[in-house]
């Protein structure tokens, strides 16, 4: 009897020390998801409250729709549409490019890739994905603005120099997620598909590609926040022309690049002006985020 008395006690201890483990451990992930939400609403309310004066004074749609930017004249002019016109060309540009190397590059090292060669590529996906944004802006400098500048014409500092290298930039993002994507697939949607008379390449890009949709819309949308958010390599090369451009070799200045390039010496309204532009780029990645959060939602 004594011996069950005591092997009860230390099942009773035991049983104390987990639960007092448990509630150390759940105050902690309570008090971790509070700092998150509490550091997410501050910057939110920081930007906006900082913005608001600008709204108030330019106007939101003169500023939205403004295509005059002179910060520093008598009659200062904050129009920030070709800074959003230049944005949206670049991050189209960069799409183009990017989205249809990134998901052929990952269906090939899902499906098709000899193990010698994936055991190359999967690394080199890494390192491209490690290389600091700088570095890219230095390349595209020295080599891709040459290139276009003798081919296609201009200065080189283009729309299309910057869609070239931001399109090289969101490669890792898209490889990896849809190349996860699809081997995440069950292999009996590929059998299945061989048993009923598909080839391979039907079987792939018919029954597992769709199947995968969600994971490679997923990428292709985190790719797109990437290139908006992109500012030290669009710096170096996009020619920061704050104007409406009229063909792709023209230069372009992007909501980043606005607010790198001024912040250092504005004040006043000019600074408030450059904070506005800061949360209408907020606004947008806000809402490539919910695009990301509706794709998950939908796929589950």
């Amino acid at each position: 009897m004594a011996q069950i008395t005591t092997s009860g006690e230390n099942v009773l201890r035991a049983r104390a020390k987990i639960d007092v483990k448990e509630l150390v451990m759940k105050i902690v992930f309570i008090i971790a998801a509070v700092i998150f939400i509490l550091a997410v609403a501050f910057i939110c309310i920081f930007i906006f409250v900082q913005a608001f004066p600008a709204f108030r004074e330019i106007g939101l749609i003169k500023f939205l729709f403004g295509t005059k930017w002179f910060p520093t004249v008598e009659e200062p002019k904050f129009g920030i549409l070709p800074m959003i016109v230049g944005s949206c060309y670049v991050t189209a540009g960069a799409l183009v490019i990017g989205v249809p190397i990134g998901f052929l590059t990952a269906v090939f090292m899902a499906r098709y890739c000899p193990k010698p060669v994936y055991k190359v590529m999967k690394p080199v996906t890494n390192i491209l994905a490690g290389i600091p944004s700088i570095i890219y802006g230095y390349f595209g400098l020295m080599v891709v603005v040459p290139f276009v500048r003798e081919t296609f014409g201009g200065d080189g500092m283009s729309i299309l120099t910057a869609s070239f290298i931001l399109g090289i930039m969101i490669l890792p993002t898209i490889i990896s997620i849809s190349e996860n994507s699809i081997r995440a697939v069950p292999k009996s949607y590929f059998e299945g598909a061989v048993a009923l008379g598909a080839t391979k390449e039907r079987a792939v890009f018919l029954t597992e590609v769709p199947a995968a949709k969600s994971g490679i819309a997923t990428s292709i949308i985190l790719g797109l926040g990437r290139v908006i958010g992109e500012t030290m390599a669009v710096v170096m090369i996009c020619g920061n022309q704050a104007r409406l451009p009229d063909e792709i070799t023209d230069g372009v200045r992007t909501l980043t690049a606005n607010i790198v390039l001024e912040l250092g010496y504005a004040e006043g309204l000019h600074r408030n002006a450059l904070i506005a532009t800061a949360a209408v780029l907020f606004v947008f990645i806000l809402i490539i985020t919910l695009l990301v959060s509706l794709i998950r939602r939908k796929a589950r």
